[in-house]
Order: structure tokens, then C-alpha cells, then sequence
């Protein structure tokens, strides 16, 4: 089976991060509706986009048996279309994927188009069962190539497999994506992943919008985003915004997007989140300014999904007078800390005056009313947003303790 070239050469386009949102939802839909995205966005571009998912998902190969890389080859089919890649696989180094075939591939993998986008993008109760055909052809990669042996052969189809199946499979744990990514959230100066995993883990099988504020590299504009590869990986059919100061579209590629804007410009804050919103998911991890980090919560909130978190990083600046914090052993209230203080007494506003209805508050706040939890750890904050509104104690229990 021969690569369709010319439905191939219309994948050179990258898809936009609305039409991969399409096809992630679509994927959790009926088939009628798949059928009509995928020939609304062209197979060829969906083909693309798939090949690059199971690639950026793949392990990176152990394969140090041989020098030679290994070839394994995709084909995907829909309707009468039929299109062929080749996964390179390198001992040490991820996958590569390139449209065509190869005389050495060691394992053909067929699926069909669309069953493909279910794996990959679809809800984890999907299962994979009867979806793909695979058929080993060690003879072809021997005759090319006599040093390839069935075990390294093994090793890099099982990879392979594995991202095929990633969309139903959970993917490794932050602990494990945040070195692979190079994300500071583990290890050395941070330890956040394991907080991470606890407050994210209902939505990490929803068709999410994550904005992260801050991208990393610093000033340079030809490093940082690991971060970002990693809600790409943990959030499979999620999209991911980073937004910074500087340019860092070097981190773009599938489901990523970097955007240029101040945190601390609440004109520009509210254009993004109107073309990029709302979220389910907002981290801070910018500049780490107390005057900032106020200003982006303070905007933001409200373009946050109800069932949304919002994450602040690096709270140590609460008491850094450089980070415009304050550096007695308590926080004031223009802190980050001093900020998070306050809506301790937002979430209980029902509270205020609840013995005596004339004095009680009867306008909440937009923090009284959608502050629902807040969780705080070492130098990580999470502030979860619904409706707060369960009520105050009675007036007829009593608001003296009993008499001991």
C-alpha cells in the first residue's frame, strides 16, 4: 500500500488548536458527526495531525540492542483513501514520523481513520479491542537490515502500541512526564506534581483549555515550553495555552499555542481569555510580582469554567520586598498569600452577621459567590471555582458555646 501523495502534501498546514477542539469532541460523538469533521478538516490533515500525536506520545525507545533504528510502519484508511507513514525509531531519541513506506519496517500497524481518533482523542471508557491490525514482518527488516533483532523489533512496536493506545491507557504520571518534558514542577526547587495530580485529576479525560502564564527560558526566545509539553501529554485531549512576555512560539506545535501579552495588563488579559477561553485550567507561574499575581487572579477568575482551578506557583514571594512582598513573618494584604487569606472569609461570607439576618450579606462578591475551595502547600496554592452558596448556620442554633 502506497501513501495517497496528494492528500498527504494537503497535511503540510498545521491544524489550529478550534479545529483540533472539533475533532476531540467529535471523537467522543456519534459517527455521523466524526465523519463530517474529519471531511470538513481533510483526511489528510487529520492523518497528519494523528501521526504526530502518537509520535509526541511515544516513550522515547530503548532499543540499545542495535545501532540500526527501527522502522515501523502505519496505515490508515478512509473510504477508499489510504494512507501510509513510517515511525523511525532510535535508541535514545523520540520517534520520528515521516508520510510513505519503508522496505525495512519491522510491524505494520493498520487502523482505520477514524477508529484511530477515538483511541487517541476520544473518552477513556473507549476501548481499543478490534480496532487495529497489526502484522509482524521481521523477514523484511532482516533482509534490509541482518543486525535488527526480534527483541529490539519488540521493544520499539510495544512503544508504539503504546501511544496508540495512550488515549485510553493514562498516560505515565507528572513525576515521570516532568523530566521527560523538562517542566520544573518536580524535582530540585519544586515539588508540585503530586498536588498537581490530586486537584487535576477529574478533568484529565475532558476536552479541557489549560492556560499556563508563564512559558520558561527566561528571556530567550529559543527555549522554554516544557511545561507545556506536559499538560499537552497528561491533558490527551486537551489544549494548552502558555502565555508570556516574550516570544516563545518556539514551544508551538499541535494542541500548543503560545500567546504574547502581560499578566499585569488587564485589557490584554481580558482580550486573550474572550478569543482563547474560558478554561478549565489557569496556572500562574509568571513573574511571581505580588501586584501581578493579583492582577491575573483578579482578571482571570472570571473566565475560569465553574469546576475549574486555578493554580498559583511560587507564593515564597509573598515575603520577598524585591516581588513587591512583605517580609515580616505574616503577609499583608497585598501579598499573593495576603490575597489568598482574604478568600478564606470569602468562601464563608454566609457566615457574616448569620445571627442577625438585617446585618447579613445579601450581595456577595464575584469571590463570594464562585470561591468554592482553596487549598494552599508549601509555595502552591489551588482555588476551585462553583457556586458558593450552601447557606449560613441557622439562626436558632445557638451562637454561645455551652457553658463548660
Amino acid at each position: 500500500m502506497t501513501a495517497s501523495l496528494d492528500v498527504v502534501a494537503d497535511a503540510v498546514t498545521p491544524m489550529s488548536n478550534l479545529d483540533i477542539e472539533k475533532l476531540i469532541l467529535a471523537a467522543g460523538d456519534r459517527d455521523e458527526r466524526l465523519l463530517a469533521v474529519v471531511a470538513e478538516l481533510g483526511v489528510g490533515p487529520v492523518a497528519a495531525l494523528l501521526v504526530d500525536e502518537v509520535a509526541f506520545r511515544a516513550d522515547i525507545p530503548v532499543i540499545d540492542l542495535v545501532d540500526t533504528p527501527v522502522h515501523l510502519r502505519l496505515d490508515l484508511t478512509h473510504g477508499g483513501e489510504h494512507l501510509s507513514f513510517v515511525f523511525e525509531a532510535r535508541h535514545g531519541e523520540p520517534f520520528r514520523a515521516s508520510p510513505g513506506t519503508s522496505d525495512q519496517s519491522a510491524m505494520l500497524i493498520e487502523y482505520r481513520l477514524t477508529d484511530l481518533v477515538r483511541d487517541l482523542y476520544g473518552p477513556v471508557h473507549e476501548r481499543a479491542a478490534g480496532r487495529r491490525r497489526t502484522v509482524p514482518t521481521f523477514e523484511l527488516a532482516r533482509a534490509a537490515c541482518p543486525d535488527v533483532r526480534i527483541l529490539a523489533i519488540t521493544r520499539a512496536g510495544h512503544q508504539a502500541i503504546a501511544a496508540l493506545l495512550a488515549g485510553i491507557d493514562k498516560p505515565g504520571d507528572l513525576e515521570a512526564l516532568a523530566p521527560r518534558y523538562y517542566s520544573d514542577k518536580w524535582g530540585g526547587l519544586h515539588w508540585f506534581t503530586p498536588h498537581y495530580t490530586r486537584h487535576l485529576a477529574a478533568l484529565r479525560d475532558k476536552p479541557v483549555r489549560v492556560l499556563e502564564i508563564g512559558v520558561g527560558g527566561y528571556m530567550t526566545t529559543t527555549f522554554g515550553g516544557g511545561s507545556l509539553r506536559m499538560w499537552r501529554r497528561f491533558f490527551t485531549r486537551g489544549l494548552v495555552y502558555g502565555l508570556d512576555i516574550f516570544d516563545k512560539t518556539v514551544a508551538d506545535q499541535s494542541r500548543v499555542k503560545t500567546l504574547i501579552g502581560s499578566q499585569n495588563d488587564p485589557e490584554y488579559l481580558v482580550r486573550m481569555a474572550r478569543e482563547y477561553g474560558p478554561f478549565d485550567v489557569i496556572i500562574d507561574d509568571g513573574s511571581h510580582v505580588n501586584e501581578h499575581v493579583r492582577t491575573s487572579f483578579r482578571t482571570l477568575f472570571p473566565y475560569l469554567r465553574s469546576g475549574g482551578v486555578y493554580a498559583i506557583e511560587d507564593l515564597w514571594t509573598a515575603y520577598c520586598g524585591e516581588y513587591g512582598g512583605d517580609e515580616s513573618a505574616e503577609a499583608g494584604p497585598e501579598t499573593s498569600i495576603g490575597m489568598l487569606k482574604a478568600l478564606v472569609d470569602a468562601i464563608h461570607y454566609q457566615q457574616h452577621h448569620a445571627g442577625d439576618p438585617a446585618r447579613a450579606v445579601t450581595e456577595p462578591t464575584f469571590d463570594q459567590a464562585t470561591v468554592t475551595g482553596l487549598h494552599v502547600y508549601h509555595n502552591l496554592a489551588f482555588i476551585e471555582k462553583g457556586i458558593n452558596a450552601e447557606g449560613a448556620m441557622p439562626t436558632w442554633i445557638p451562637r454561645t458555646p455551652p457553658a463548660s
